[in-house]
């Protein structure tokens, strides 16, 4: 019997890869079931989808960013009985046979939290700039389909039922950015893995450019995924949190004038100031996550 496999794809003016990405997945060869979380689009996002009846779309009446727009379309997953769910950027698109790998590595491999296929980039031939760092040298078995590793960001996340029924859902803390580091952070304190499957591949067509505001608000919510991890103590998570107040400032130096690398210390100390403030609430977060 073939497990109930939910694509999660949350969308945001993403009209020039959803056709793109909707049509890749019905050319799928495990057959899924499909939920689009719209994120109050401007442009012909919803439109699109609806050009796929087969295809649910949940239209909110505002951008919620990306954790919970997914935390909607999980709940509405789980209360269908899926089996898996594979959390899918808007900007990727999937292979005929992508996830039939996923489900027969997940099937056999129960220890696994979460498993990613390779990512590539928009030209199908070469990995995935961020990706490749986060897997290149980290536990790699020429052997082995599956390579265990650290972390991989959320493009395209497949996660078993009884992952979310133990972890929970992303944490409303996070807007944008960062709430992969804190769920993946969860999912090792609950002695789950994190992997790459080796015989599944994704293509993620992207440009990563450099963009202050972005640049800041990334490293307030790294920040605060060191403040909330808790596979450490909260004295250490705010230790931890506090050096990277010092030293991310100094990685974007390299990027930026001085002018503006103050500017990005200035707004990363009063983050961490309002995190100390709020330390009651960072325990009750930290503790409901256990």
């Amino acid at each position: 019997m073939q497990k109930k496999v939910f694509i999660i794809i949350v969308s945001y003016n993403g009209e020039q890869w959803l056709f793109k990405n909707l049509q890749s997945l019905n050319k799928s060869t495990y057959p899924v079931t499909t939920i689009v979380v719209d994120n109050y689009s401007s442009d012909t996002s919803k439109a699109i989808v609806k050009l796929f009846p087969e295809v649910t779309l949940i239209s909110l009446n505002k951008n919620l960013g990306f954790g919970l727009a997914n935390n909607i379309a999980i709940k509405e997953a789980m209360a269908q009985d899926a089996a898996y769910v594979f959390l899918l950027n808007q900007d990727t698109w999937v292979f005929p046979e992508t996830i039939g790998n996923l489900v027969a590595i997940a099937e056999t491999n129960k220890e696994f939290g979460i498993i990613s296929p390779l990512h590539y980039s928009g030209d199908g031939i070469t990995l995935d700039k961020n990706f490749e760092k986060y897997w290149k040298g980290k536990n790699q078995d020429l052997n082995s389909e599956l390579d265990d590793i650290p972390f991989v960001n959320a493009a395209a996340w497949f996660i078993p039922k009884k992952v979310i029924e133990k972890v929970g859902l992303f944490e409303p803390l996070y807007t944008h950015y960062g709430e992969d580091r804190n769920y993946v952070s969860r999912v090792l304190f609950h002695n789950f893995r994190v992997g790459i499957v080796k015989d599944s591949k994704i293509c993620h067509d992207r440009v990563i450019k450099r963009n202050f505001r972005k640049d800041a608000i990334q490293s307030k919510y790294k920040i605060l995924t060191e403040v909330l991890n808790i596979n450490n103590s909260l004295f250490v998570g705010y230790l931890r949190g506090f050096m990277n107040v010092l030293g991310l400032p100094k990685y974007f130096y390299k990027y930026y004038s001085l002018s503006s690398t103050l500017h990005i210390f200035i707004i990363l100390f009063w983050y961490y100031v309002g995190l100390l403030l709020n330390l009651i609430k960072i325990f009750k977060t930290r503790s409901s996550h256990k």
